[in-house]
Parts: C-alpha cells; structure tokens; sequence
C-alpha cells in the first residue's frame, strides 16, 4: 500500500482532495439497539474506525471489508450504500493532509481471536452515543450518534 500512500501525498501537495474507505462494524443488542467496534490508531492509540486507501481493483465496499478485518479482526457484510463521509487531516512524516473518508457500515458476523493488526491495537465494542463522544473527528462523531442501522426483517 506504500505505493498508494505516495500517490496520495503527491495529489495533496497539488491541492488535489484524496480518498479513503472506512468501515462502521456493528452488531445489535438483546434490546435492538446498536453496538459499534472501535479500535485505537497504531501511532496516537486514539480511538477510530477501521479505514484505509482505495484499493485497486476492488469497490470502496469491499476494501472497507477488508480494512476491517485486518484492523479490527472482524468479519461480516458491508452495505452497499454508504452511512456517510467525514473529513479529517491525516497525520504524515512532514505534516498534515486533508482526506475524504467513504464510510460503510458492517455487519459484524465473526469477531476474529487473532487477526492481522491484533499486537498493534485494541478494539472495544460501545453503544453508537458512546463511541460518538471518544471520536476526535466531529463528523464521524455524529455520524455515529445518529447511526441507524437496518432492521432484519
């Protein structure tokens, strides 16, 4: 992925917005109500969603899939549809960049004991209201407090 952090940086340095994929993983109480997976940042341990770079040759989906399984060691099922975006400045080695984040939401349908990122990050599932408030980026905050999740029928 190297490759594509660089690509990122150069469209930054021309003004050019970049992208990124995320992932909401959920699961539903005893009483319906949603559950998110939160982890912490290898480099500032703060808590955030599972995201990464476009991948190619896959959809923003199932890369959003795949960045939470080897993140937050979960498996299950993207929307198709995006929850939302958000926009933060990603911390590099010679400053700050603005990037574009597509949010999907997942649900979770195995929660993995080893996963790829385990010794680098903790994960901690929370009511949506209460991840909201450990979100340091305002609209992914409220993306989370105002989650609503699709009911099985």
């Amino acid at each position: 992925m190297a490759t594509t952090k660089k690509k990122a940086v150069r469209k930054a340095r021309k003004g050019q917005r970049i992208r990124q994929v995320a992932a909401i993983p959920y699961r539903l109480r005893e009483d319906g109500s949603p559950e998110v997976l939160l982890v912490t940042s290898r480099t500032t341990r703060r808590f955030i969603v599972p995201k990464g770079w476009p991948m190619k040759g896959k959809s923003g989906r199932k890369a959003a899939t795949i960045e939470a399984q080897e993140e937050a060691g979960v498996l299950g099922k993207a929307l198709k549809q995006p929850a939302g975006t958000y926009s933060y400045w990603k911390r590099m080695t010679n400053g700050f960049i603005p990037v574009d984040v597509v949010v999907y939401l997942l649900e979770v349908t195995e929660e993995l004991a080893d996963w790829q990122e385990a010794a680098n990050r903790q994960r901690a599932w929370l009511p949506a209201a209460d991840a909201a408030l450990l979100i340091d980026e305002p609209e992914l905050s409220t993306l989370l407090r105002d989650l609503t999740v699709p009911v099985a029928a």
